[in-house]
């Protein structure tokens, strides 16, 4: 195990511990926008719209949609959702993203990040985020920057932007790309296995797997350095 150069971190349940998601309430704080609703729907009416068209594209299918490849983000989602049950909502497509995870699902950082993140900054060890994410990649950057405002990430790469959703490994060349190093100098750390730990291995990055803020399951695999604290994994860098 060499020092890399940089650390990519995942976005949910890495750096920052999200609640539990709860669509209904997203929806009706963003309804509360709405300057025209032809149909005088609920927002439990149009949630339910919006888990039919996810399970018909496998967009938030349970089983699926950790594999997905291609993203379709909510800049094309929204859109169709709200303008094909004839509501209109007084807001920008980011606005609405906004509003809509806010109330849908806060976060606060993960226990010990800013710590572990300073510790990064102090050793001249680079940081970078790579997250699969359907929201605008401004308000991803926004809550990020506002939950961790001393964090030195030189790039966050959303699938929202770029396409290509983790496990695909494009989306781990282009962090590549855009850092200038190669595989073997970069760490990915993140919380599910098929998307950031086994994506990460097959891209020829070093996986951590961070099991913290996670209720996930735990699968051994002595590829990959597994760990349960910021302070542990500090602890085998300085080993």
């Amino acid at each position: 195990m060499k020092l890399p150069e940089m650390i990519l971190f995942d976005y949910g349940q890495t750096l920052i511990t999200e609640q539990k998601f709860d669509g209904i309430k997203g929806t009706g704080a963003v309804l509360q926008y709405a300057i025209k609703n032809k149909y005088h729907l609920s927002a439990e009416q149009v949630q339910a719209k919006a888990d039919e068209i996810n399970r018909e594209t496998g967009r938030f299918h349970p089983d699926k949609s950790r594999l997905l490849q291609i993203e379709i983000p909510n800049i094309m989602f929204t859109p169709y959702l709200y303008e094909s049950l004839g509501i209109e909502i007084a807001l920008s497509n980011a606005e609405i993203d906004t509003v809509f995870w806010n109330a849908a699902s806060p976060g606060t950082p993960t226990e010990g990040i800013k710590y572990f993140l300073e510790y990064l900054k102090n050793r001249g060890i680079r940081a970078g985020v790579i997250s699969n994410i359907v929201y605008d990649p401004s308000v991803v950057a926004e809550r990020i920057n506002r939950l961790l405002p001393e964090n030195t990430f030189e790039f966050i790469i959303t699938s929202s932007h770029f396409m290509f959703r983790k496990p695909n490994k494009r989306i781990f060349n282009l962090a590549l790309e855009k850092a200038g190093l190669r595989p073997d100098q970069v760490w990915y750390i993140g919380d599910q296995y098929e998307c950031d730990v086994k994506g990460s291995l097959n891209a020829g990055l070093f996986p951590v797997w961070y099991t913290g803020a996670s209720h996930l399951p735990c699968i051994e695999d002595k590829r990959v350095l597994t760990v349960a604290t910021w302070d542990e994994l500090r602890c085998r860098i300085e080993e």
